[in-house]
C-alpha cells in the first residue's frame, strides 16, 4: 500500500488520506452502512427521476415567464393533479430548486463562464426580443433594467445543467440497486466502484441547453461550447452542494452585524457532508424536504431496519437523512478518486506524493465535516 511506501502522513486526518491511498472509501464498510447507502440511493434515484424531469420542463418550456404557477406540474395540469399539489401530495420540487440556486450563486467551472460569455448574451437577447416582440411595455423594461431578463435565462441553464446531472446519477443509483438486489453489490467499495464507473462512463456527455419558439430553435448553450458532464456540473455541484452550501433559514442569524454567515463564499461549510441530520423536520430547513420525498419510496429492506429502532417511525427523517449523509461520503470517494492526478494504487514514487498532496488538500475539507459522525 502506498501509505506504507510513503512516510506517514501528518494531516489532522491521515487516517482517511491512507485510507484512500489503499483504495478503501471515506465511509467505513459494513453490512449495516451497506444496506442504509444502497436503500437511500435507491429512493434517491426514483427522487432525482422525478427532480431531473421538472428542471428541465422549466428550462425548455417556463423561460421569459414572469410568473411560473405551475412550472411543477410538467405541462400536464388537472384538476386531480392540482388538488393532490394543494393537499401537498406531491414531489418537493422546491429542493431542486434549492440545490439549483446554491449552484447558480456559488458558481464555477466552464458553464458558469459560459453563461457570461458574448455568445449566450447575442442568443438570449434574440430570444427576449422574439418572445416579447409584442409586448413593448416588456422591451422597455428591459431597456431600463437591460440585466434582469439575462440574468433570469442564466439562471435557466443552471435548471437544465442541474436536470441533465441528476438524469445520470438517477439512472447510477437505480442502477446500482438493480445489481445489489441481483447480489452483485455486497461492499461499500462495491458502491463506490459502481458510482466512479458511472461518472467516467458520462464524463465527457456534452451538456448542451436550446429552446423553441414560434418554430424557431434557439441554441442557447451549442454542443460546441465543449461544456461536459464531470468538469461543468459534477464538480461544481460537489464544490456547491456536498461542501459549501447555504445556511438554513432559522438556523443561523443572517443579520451582517452577529457575524454568523462567513463573508466569503470559500468559507461557507453548510453543505451535505457538513449538516447535522437532527434539525431535519423543522421549518425552512430544505433537506427536511428531500427526507420527505425520499421516504415515500425507501425499500423495505431498510424500512423494515427504522422501524426495529428506538423510536421507530417517529424521527424517520432524521433517519433517512443520516443514512443519506452517509451515501454522500460514497459518492464523494468516487469523485476523488475519479479526478487524482494519477492511479492511486501506482507504484512511482513521485506520482504517490502528488496524490499525497491532493488527497490532504481534499481532506482539509474534511476537518470540520461529519466524517467521524457518520464512521461511529
Amino acid at each position: 500500500m502506498l501509505s506504507n511506501k510513503l512516510e506517514p502522513s501528518r494531516h489532522p486526518l491521515a487516517e482517511y488520506v491512507h485510507r484512500l491511498e489503499a483504495g478503501e472509501p471515506l465511509l467505513k464498510d459494513s453490512p449495516r452502512n451497506l444496506i442504509e447507502v444502497v436503500g437511500v440511493l435507491k429512493s434517491y434515484g426514483v427522487v432525482l427521476d422525478a427532480y431531473s424531469r421538472n428542471l428541465n420542463y422549466i428550462a425548455e418550456h417556463q423561460f421569459l415567464v414572469f410568473f411560473p404557477f405551475f412550472k411543477y406540474f410538467n405541462g400536464e395540469i388537472t384538476l386531480g393533479k392540482l388538488l393532490r399539489y394543494l393537499w401537498h401530495d406531491r414531489i418537493n420540487y422546491e429542493y431542486a430548486e434549492y440545490c439549483m440556486k446554491g449552484m447558480f450563486w456559488h458558481g464555477g467551472a466552464g458553464l458558469d463562464a459560459y453563461i457570461d460569455s458574448p455568445a449566450y448574451r447575442e442568443t438570449t437577447e434574440r430570444l427576449i426580443q422574439a418572445k416579447f416582440r409584442r409586448n413593448p411595455l416588456v422591451l422597455a423594461f428591459h431597456s431600463l433594467f437591460p440585466e434582469f431578463l439575462p440574468e433570469h435565462m442564466r439562471q435557466m441553464a443552471y435548471y437544465t445543467a442541474l436536470g441533465q446531472f441528476w438524469r445520470v446519477m438517477s439512472d447510477i443509483f437505480l442502477s446500482l440497486s438493480d445489481r445489489y438486489d441481483r447480489g452483485e453489490i455486497q461492499s461499500i467499495p462495491d458502491v463506490v466502484s459502481h458510482i466512479l464507473a458511472g461518472l467516467v462512463q458520462d464524463a465527457n456527455r456534452p451538456i448542451t441547453y436550446k429552446v423553441s419558439l414560434r418554430g424557431e430553435t434557439y441554441e442557447l448553450i451549442p454542443e460546441s461550447a465543449n461544456l461536459t458532464f464531470l468538469n461543468d456540473t459534477a464538480v461544481p455541484y460537489v464544490e456547491s452542494i456536498f461542501f459549501r452550501g447555504a445556511p438554513f433559514p432559522g438556523t443561523v442569524s443572517y443579520n451582517a452585524q452577529a457575524y454568523q454567515v462567513p463573508a466569503a463564499q470559500e468559507d461557507f461549510a453548510y453543505g451535505a457532508l457538513y449538516a447535522d441530520p437532527i434539525p431535519v423536520g423543522g421549518a425552512g430547513i430544505p433537506p427536511t424536504l428531500l427526507a420527505q420525498d425520499l421516504r415515500h419510496f425507501i425499500p423495505d429492506y431498510l424500512h423494515n431496519i427504522y422501524r426495529q429502532e428506538n423510536r421507530q417511525e417517529t424521527d424517520l427523517r432524521v433517519k433517512i437523512a443520516e443514512s443519506f449523509q452517509k451515501s454522500m461520503y460514497c459518492v464523494t470517494t468516487a469523485a476523488i478518486q475519479g479526478l487524482a492526478p494519477h492511479p492511486l494504487n501506482t507504484e512511482d514514487m513521485h506520482q504517490a506524493k502528488e496524490n499525497r498532496r491532493y488527497l490532504e488538500q481534499w481532506m482539509d475539507r474534511f476537518v470540520h465535516s461529519r466524517i467521524h459522525d457518520v464512521n461511529r
